[in-house]
């Protein structure tokens, strides 16, 4: 039986938000892929399998009840993701994968008008826009979630990719709604420290 939460919408009808269930992953680097060593990096992914109410159904203009849902979401899982970190989140990112009878619009939806915030809170602030990353994809497919340094757009530093799958996820009427922190950029990075103008 999936988690089921009520989400108050004043004006409008209450929706449900229906979990079959929530995880996190987390990483820890330690070297590049040549063995060079790095300062020890987190990456830390909070993801959420949910019911998307709107997958199926006609075209619908107003998504707003899926906005609601990212926000829940946002309030429910970052921060357990920050906590595992350990240390201060620097960077961050946002992902979902919508199952095959949803919409690219319904993932754009769940991960940008209300997720932002929570996600900003947990992090002790964010000044960057918040790298993000939807696909229509069946069970099992993979999703590189975007990170960037919270607080300077430009840190080529931070520039990275948290690579995320869920074997039994999503369901045709499912998305997966995905978070990532870290702690740090990219292992032994060395492509400078801003845009080539020249």
């Amino acid at each position: 039986m999936p988690f089921q939460a009520a989400l108050e919408r004043p004006g409008k009808r209450a929706i449900r938000m229906d979990i079959r269930k929530t995880g996190i992953f987390k990483e820890t680097i330690e070297t590049d892929a040549h063995g060079t060593a790095c300062e020890l990096i987190v990456r830390v992914c909070a993801f959420a399998v949910i019911r998307n109410p709107a997958a199926g159904s006609d075209f619908t203009q107003d998504l707003s009840a899926l906005f609601d849902i990212g926000g829940k979401l946002g309030d429910t899982l970052m921060e357990d993701a920050v906590g595992m970190l350990g240390r201060p989140a620097v960077s961050y990112g946002k992902a979902a994968i919508v199952g095959t009878a949803g919409d690219m619009e319904h993932g754009g939806a769940f991960i940008h008008p209300r997720l932002g915030k929570p996600m900003r809170a947990a992090v002790g602030g964010g000044k960057s826009v918040i790298p993000s990353n939807v696909k229509i994809a069946a069970a099992g497919a993979q999703i590189d979630i975007p990170l960037g340094h919270k607080d300077e757009a430009w840190s080529f530093d931070h520039f990275d990719t948290m690579t995320v799958m869920i074997a039994d996820a999503p369901l045709a009427d499912e998305a997966v709604v995905l978070m990532a922190v870290a702690d740090g950029g990219r292992p032994v990075p060395r492509v400078g420290k801003g845009p080539i103008t020249d």
